[in-house]
């Protein structure tokens, strides 16, 4: 059996570990670190039930299942957060997902394909696709912070409803992309699916396999997000009282280590792409988990914030505003030749590990 199978099986005793810590009464810690451990397998079991799932439905429904459940796990944490009223560790954590995706992922692909080949190329078109559209996310999303620092007058009313408005619009511009990508330029997007496809002489024994794996991946996928759902109540449910008495400030907490225990799967799927010179696939599935972010899974929780009356506005940090925009201008500039290198990747992890020291300083 490969490391990359039985390793998640063996994480997946994390999930029993921390349900005896909560009931048992173990203690906070001992729940946030078996709750911490046990979302990781559950997270790569949902991104591959999730990438089998698209491989067998084809590349439109498959586009879409990989569009609304590339970011499952953050999303289901934020949300679990946001309903505890943790609202500064929700923004904190949508920042921190769009600076791992472009800057941490990114980097860790490219520096490991790097390192394997001397020279990767990859289409342009999609990082300029997906550049201009993160630069209007980032524009966007620094309205309602821009409005609050530059006027004498803070109306909580008005910022809440300009970022409604603005929330809007970022998923109207998300569907218009999912169109763009999936429909009327598909054709750009055509990179393949990192799936191993068997051939089978009988049509019909064809689809007979291809209906039993559909439902064996719908079911792993329903199961882990369950998991995921139940473990995500567990560690938000202790991590403020534990990152306090650590020493860590929601903001760090939010920005530096909610994405590294949510996209473990991300980590393992980019090295392991990049390895395997699929660089397109690499920065496709890097800037849509990004663009998914800034706009969709943010508005969401916007919308959803108000219905749970947990107001969520986009007021950012000015400085979680500064450091996406740098991000995005570094990522731009390093993607939009199409071709990378190990120098390219360590100059994004470069500047993940200095924004990174920045946050953990940082006095908010």
């Amino acid at each position: 059996m490969p490391a990359k199978t039985w390793i998640p099986l063996l994480l997946l005793l994390f999930v029993p570990l921390s349900i005896a810590a909560d009931v048992l009464d173990w203690g906070e810690f001992a729940v946030f670190v078996t709750s911490a451990l046990a979302i990781i397998p559950l997270s790569i079991w949902l991104s591959t039930a999730t990438e089998k799932v698209a491989v067998v439905t084809g590349p439109s429904i498959g586009g879409l299942v990989n569009a609304f459940f590339g970011n499952a796990t953050e999303l289901i944490i934020s949300l679990v957060a946001l309903k505890n009223g943790l609202i500064d560790i929700v923004k904190a954590s949508i920042t921190g997902t769009l600076l791992s995706d472009l800057l941490l992922l990114m980097g860790i692909a490219m520096l490991a394909g790097g390192i394997r080949y001397k020279e990767q190329e990859f289409k342009p078109i999609m990082a300029r696709v997906s550049g201009s559209s993160m630069t209007l996310a980032v524009a966007a999303i620094a309205l309602p912070t821009l409005v609050i620092n530059t006027s004498n007058v803070v109306d909580e009313v008005a910022i809440r409803n300009l970022s409604l408005v603005t929330a809007t619009v970022l998923i109207i511009v998300y569907g218009l992309t999912l169109l763009f990508s999936l429909k009327t330029h598909s054709y750009l997007y055509e990179v393949g699916l990192a799936d191993e496809v068997s051939v089978e002489p009988d049509p019909d024994s064809s689809k007979m396999s291809d209906r039993t794996r559909l439902l064996l991946w719908i079911g792993v996928l329903c199961a882990s997000t369950i998991a995921v759902v139940f473990e995500s109540d567990l560690f938000v449910e202790v991590i403020d009282s534990q990152t306090t008495q650590l020493g860590l400030t929601p903001l760090f907490t939010g920005v530096i280590l909610l994405p590294l225990v949510s996209d473990v799967a991300g980590f393992v799927l980019m090295v392991r792409m990049a390895s395997k010179n699929q660089m397109d696939l690499t920065v496709a599935t890097a800037t849509g988990d990004s663009l998914l972010v800034a706009l969709f899974v943010a508005p969401v929780l916007v919308f959803v914030g108000q219905v749970i009356h947990q107001p969520l506005d986009l007021n950012f940090n000015p400085f979680q505003v500064i450091a996406v925009a740098i991000a995005v201008a570094i990522t731009n500039l390093i993607t939009f030749s199409g071709r990378s290198n190990w120098l390219d990747g360590s100059l994004l992890l470069a500047t993940y590990i200095v924004l990174g020291f920045a946050f953990y300083y940082h006095p908010a």
